[in-house]
Formats: C-alpha cells, structure tokens, sequence
C-alpha cells in the first residue's frame, strides 16, 4: 500500500491520497529464500489466487505465539540512515533481543500523520519479509477537534515471523502522540507494555480537554507500563532548523520522527522510506529533505539516548509463505486490482458508476488511474445517477460495476430490481460500514447482509458473494464477474471497512492462473417461427445456466426491447399474463439457485461435536480464536462462507452433523438467521456491533463457553 507523504504544511491523518510508484516485493523462491525486488503499482497481474492468505500457510493448529523475549543478539536487518544501502549500522553496545511477533499502534490527533506513520512502517515491514495484519482507526470528520477523544486516530500493524491472521489483540507498544491519544488507547495496553509519549503536548490544557486532573506521567497511574517520555516536537524542531521552517510547520514532522524511532527500535528498513520522501516531493526538495532529516533524527535518537537500551528483530516469515512474489496490499486496492483483471480475462472495457462514499471510494480513485487497461470511471452526481449509469453500460456490453456503501445501497435498491429484470451483469460493491442511516462512516459493521438478499420489491434474487481477508478482495472480484457474465445477472460483493482499510501480504499471481471471462454474446438470430423465419429472442435461455442472451445493441438483426414491466417469456414482449409471471418469478429464482458454487469446506482435524461458522471479514478472528482453543487441547471445527446466496450445496449436510453451530457476526444475528430458516438448525448468534472486528481472545472465550454450554 503506498501513502503520500505530507510535507511539514500539508501532513494530514485519515484522508492520505494514493500515489502511484513503485512496490516494493518479496521474491520467495521454492527453498524459502527471501530477495527483494520492485513492482510497479498499476500492472494488472498484481492479483492473489487461491484463498487470499497467499495460500495454506501456518497448517499447524495453535502457531500463534505470544511474544518472545528471548535475549539473543542478532544483526540488524535495516540500513542505519545516513550510511550506504545494504549496510549494516556499525556494532554498538545495546542489547538486541529477538521477538516471534510484535503489535505496535501509532495514536495522535486526526492531524498527526498516523495513518501515513503506519503506512510507511508496514511498507518497510513487507519489503522486509514479515507477515503482517493492520488496523487503521480514525475519525469520520475531516479534521476532528485538535486534543479531543473524538479526534483520537490510530493505525495498528501485528508483524511476526510466522502466520498470522488479525492486527492483534492489544499493542505491545503504544505510541502516543498526546494525552487524548493515550487516555483513548490505555484501556487496551497490557501491563508491561512499552508507551512512547510525546511528553511536549502534556501541558495543562490538553491534559484538561481529555480530564486529566494531573499528569499521567507523574502521578504513578502508569507505573505497570514501561513508559519512554520523549520530548518528539521539541527534538523535531531542533533537527529541522537549518531549513528555515516555521515553528508550526516544523512540528508537524514529529510523526517522522516517530516512525525513524520505531525504525531504529525494530531494525525496519529505512533507505526505501527515505527514496519515496524524495520521489514524493521531487519538486520541493527542500520539504524532502527536512522530511527525511526528521526520520534520520528519530533513528538516531533510538541509536544514541539511554532510555532505549534495548531494540527488537522479527525475523522474516518465508518459510510461512509459498514461493511467489508477494506485496502488502489493503481490501479496497485489491478488489481495484481484482476488477481490472476481470475486465482483462473478459475481454470487455471495465465501466464503473460510482458516487463517493467512505469507505469505498478508494475504489473509485484506484480504478480512475487504469485508462490504459481500458477502465472508464464516471463519478456521478449522486448514487441513483451511478448505478444508472453502470447499468446503461452493462447494456452496452461493459463489465459494469458500481461501488458503494449501505445508504448508497438503499438508494440503488430500484435499479437493482430493474438489473434483475433485464438480467444484466452488473456487479454492486457494497463496503460495510456500521449503520443505521449516515451511521459510523469510518468503522467497520456486517449489518447489511439482509439488505443484499431481500432489499428489493418483489422476488428479486441476487447473488452474495463475501471475501474473507484483504488480499482475498481480489479473487472474489474474479469470482463476482464469473458470475454475473455467466448467468446474466447482478451480484452483490460485500466487503468492509475492516477488509477495505486492512492491509495484508499478497501473492501476485501469473496472468495465466487468471480464469477465462470472455462472455459468448448473442451475434445471430436464435429462434425459428413457425413459418422458418429466423428471429432474435432475448428471454430464450441457455438451458445450463438458464441466462438469457446478451446481445450488444447494434449487432444488425438483433434489435430488441427490454425494460422494467414484466416480460413474455423467450419474446421479451411486456405480458401481464398471471401464469406468466408466475413462471418468470420462478425461472429468474432457479436461475440464482443453480449458480455453481464450491463445496464449503470443513476444518475439523479433531472430529469436533461444534462448529463455527463465519462469513466475511470475521475470517481472522475466528481462525485465530479457533487456534487458540486447539492448542489447549479443544476440538472445535471450522467452517468459513464466501457464498452467501446460493449457499454451497452442501451446507445443511454439515451443519445438522454437529451437535452445536455458533456463528459469530458483527452483526445482530443476520447470517444466523438465514440459517435458522433454510435448514432449521438451532445456529447460536454470538455478535458485536461496536463498529470494531472482534478480538481474537474474546471470540475463544466465547466459543469455549458454547461448548462447555
């Protein structure tokens, strides 16, 4: 995932654009060697095949270690700024101790860089080898109030030398930018916990706007905390003055800072940091410079103060990884990534009607910059406006796409209906985020799985499709596609701000793992009447798949009528007929229930008497929980959904042959009650709707008590 880089003027939190550049890639060879190599952001190969978690990684149940403190020196993967690439820094007297895994959380005002500060540190991390997982948290405002809890943004990166699968329970380190962010995040850092704070911005009133009667860091309230005050304005200040800054503009560099002293402190890379401050702002090289000049300063302090005697090394994760060529990708980059292949392995122009809305408009900007794969973007003036649009495309014989988020889908809720009734392709990006109305913009929810199966009037079946993970967005916009060309109909892909947002390492597959897409359209009459004349019927069905053809308009011969009033059947003309509706009804709902779709797969290594049962982003959490039970010896067996509607075929088979199904939601019990009524099976709902994914560590203490139930 690459960020911009704001100079010390322009650094902003939450609303960091996109740039395209280069990637930084690992090269993963069939012995487990890491190299390093360079992607460019924009090729339409950068996909993921198989599962998105770069394939069965971490096949052991319970590889899910707590972090180690083993003292054992090492050598320091990163190059010391200032020195040569591929350098090490010279030897020294601090201690390194070698960690399995570590959690870090960057948290400051909306207008400190977080989001940026934990982009850079998990691009250095993935060039480096490490799985990871990330949690970026901010405000819906643009620039919430300055020192306030609602303002609070925060960016958690969970990096390891072995699988994993969610950004983590609680940080290991905290590093809080002022008093809001720490009085917002203390309650999740465990004791013993490294906090780095920025000891300048604890002066009496911000202390005060977040209730703080004292310092914090005086009053002995953070004693069971190893806590490092460091002064990161005053020093940032100081290492920018030969560049002739203003006191405001140098200090909004201390997110630099921070993140060279992180560098230092987990021996990240650096040199790539420092090529991407310089490429950002080749036009200005003197903010360039005074940006790396902070990154250096925050390195060195690390290096050179006593207060941190101690850095940490996680060793690369290659042997988890298959040999490939991987990068960090975010949800809402590799559905971008997933739909531009789709219109490559379709062979038609990718159209996308969209109007913005958090969180989806990445998607939007991302797929703006593909003109050249044959992407056309048309930002409408509002949500009916685009779904029209994609839909008018679709007509046209575009793979058409529309994006949105759950108010935007209500608004698309007619056209959809109309998509069912002239059985067009039409994919509709839905982006979860809590609700109801305007709702929680910014956070993350899985309310909206009713509303993609029954928001409509009338029967209006439509496909449900849920990616599990970041990387996974994109195999299920290859999955979306195959779907609607092939059965001529709309499909609802519902991802969420947690996917969107989250980012994960990511195998770029070859083109020719790529499925073939191309659509066969309709290019000659195909029908008889009874006198031998030769006519084009647009309801006549493929009797496999019972899709009606597509026929491109202006193909000679074919003209044809379509529209939203019923249709006879096989002539397209506008009937009233009460049996023929009856037997569209019935034909466009056999049409959804025949979709082919994988069997769902079971993990049950231990002949478990319980299951859970998940969909969507739930993914990591519950395999992480279901690994902690494992290894304490639990059986519990697992089963995750990617098809929502029709559900695989053997569902019910596997569900009535557990005793119990727990099926964990962020929700109030949507899935759970789908099940319940299709298969009458007694699925408990354990939910959340806190506008956050769940814990790994709450969801195992919950599924054991359902089993001990």
């Amino acid at each position: 995932m690459t960020s911009q880089v704001s100079s010390p003027a322009e650094q902003a939190d939450g609303s960091d654009e996109t740039v395209v550049g280069e990637q930084r890639a690992l090269l993963i060879d069939e012995e487990g060697r890491v190299e390093e190599g360079t992607v460019q952001e924009g090729r339409v190969e950068e996909g993921s095949t198989g599962d998105g978690r770069a394939g069965e990684r971490g096949a052991a149940a319970g590889t899910d270690p707590a972090t180690g403190p083993g003292a054992a020196p090492g050598t320091s993967p990163n190059t010391a700024p200032g020195t040569a690439p591929g350098k090490s820094p010279g030897p020294g007297t601090k201690e390194v101790r070698r960690l399995s895994r570590v959690i870090i959380r960057f948290a400051g005002d909306s207008g400190d860089g977080m989001q940026l500060t934990g982009d850079r540190f998990t691009s250095e991390t993935a060039s480096f080898g490490n799985d990871l997982s990330t949690l970026p948290n901010f405000p819906a405002e643009i620039r919430a109030p300055a020192g306030t809890l609602p303002g609070v943004s925060s960016f958690q990166l969970h990096f390891a030398d072995h699988d994993i699968l969610t950004p983590g329970d609680a940080p290991n380190v905290l590093v809080a930018m002022n008093p809001a962010a720490l009085k917002a995040n203390i309650a999740d850092v465990p004791r013993g916990a490294d906090i780095i704070v920025n000891t300048d911005e604890f002066t009496k009133r911000p202390m005060a706007k977040v209730g703080y009667p004292a310092s914090p860091l005086e009053d002995g309230s953070l004693d069971a905390y190893q806590v490092h005050p460091v002064p990161l304005t005053t020093l940032t200040i100081e290492a920018l003055k030969e560049f002739g800054l203003s006191r405001k503009e140098a200090e909004r560099s201390k997110n630099m800072f921070a993140l060279g002293l992180l560098s230092w402190m987990y021996h990240r890379p650096t040199e790539n940091t420092e090529q991407f401050l310089r490429a950002k702002f080749a036009k200005k090289p003197q903010i360039a410079e005074a940006n790396v000049a902070a990154f250096r300063a925050g390195w060195n302090f690390g290096e050179t103060t006593e207060d941190f005697a101690v850095s940490y090394e996680v060793e690369p994760a290659a042997t988890a990884f298959p040999a490939g060529t991987y990068r960090n990708i975010s949800g809402n980059l590799a559905l971008s990534y997933g739909l531009v292949a789709a219109g490559q392995q379709a062979d038609l122009p990718l159209y996308l009607g969209s109007y913005p809305i958090t969180p989806a408009s990445d998607i939007l900007h991302e797929l703006s910059k593909h003109k050249n794969f044959g992407v056309r973007t048309f930002q409408a003036e509002d949500e009916i406006a685009a779904i029209g649009a994609a839909l008018g495309a679709a007509f046209g014989g575009s793979l058409a796409v529309t994006t949105t988020s759950g108010p935007g889908v209500a608004l698309k809720s007619e056209t959809i209906g109309l998509a069912v009734s002239l059985e067009l392709p039409l994919l509709v990006i839905a982006i979860q985020r809590g609700g109801p109305s305007t709702g929680l913009p910014t956070k993350t929810e899985q309310a909206d799985l009713l509303q993609a199966m029954f928001g409509r009037n009338g029967e209006a079946p439509v496909p449900v499709i849920a990616p599990r993970t970041p990387a996974d967005c994109f195999d299920a916009a290859l999955d979306a596609a195959r779907i609607a060309v092939t059965y001529r109909t709309p499909v609802f892909l519902l991802s969420d701000g947690y996917l969107a947002n989250g980012s994960e390492p990511w195998r770029i597959p070859e083109t020719g793992e790529l499925p073939d897409l191309r659509p066969r359209f309709a290019t000659a009459p195909n029908h008889e009447l009874a006198d031998g004349t030769e006519v084009f019927w647009p309801y006549k069905r493929d009797p496999q798949t019972l899709a009606r053809p597509w026929a491109v308009p202006g193909t000679p011969g074919l003209e044809h009528r379509i529209g939203g009033i019923e249709k006879q059947d096989g002539t397209g003309n506008i009937s009233y007929d009460p049996a023929n509706h009856d037997f569209m009804v019935r034909t466009r709902q056999a049409k959804i229930d025949g979709i082919e779709v994988p069997d769902l797969h079971t993990d049950d290594p231990d002949q478990a008497r319980t299951l859970v049962l998940g969909w969507g982003s739930t993914y990591g959490p519950i395999t992480a929980a279901v690994r902690r039970l494992r290894k304490d010896g639990v059986p519990i067996a697992q089963a995750h959904l990617r098809h929502l509607n029709p559900f695989p075929a053997n569902l019910g088979e596997i569900l009535r042959s557990y005793d119990k199904v727990v099926v964990p939601e962020m929700n109030l019990g949507q899935l759970a009650l789908l099940i319940r009524a299709k298969y009458l099976v007694d699925a408990v709902s354990y939910n959340q709707v806190n506008g956050m994914p769940f814990k790994a560590e709450q969801l195992a203490t919950a599924l054991k008590e359902a089993i001990d139930a």
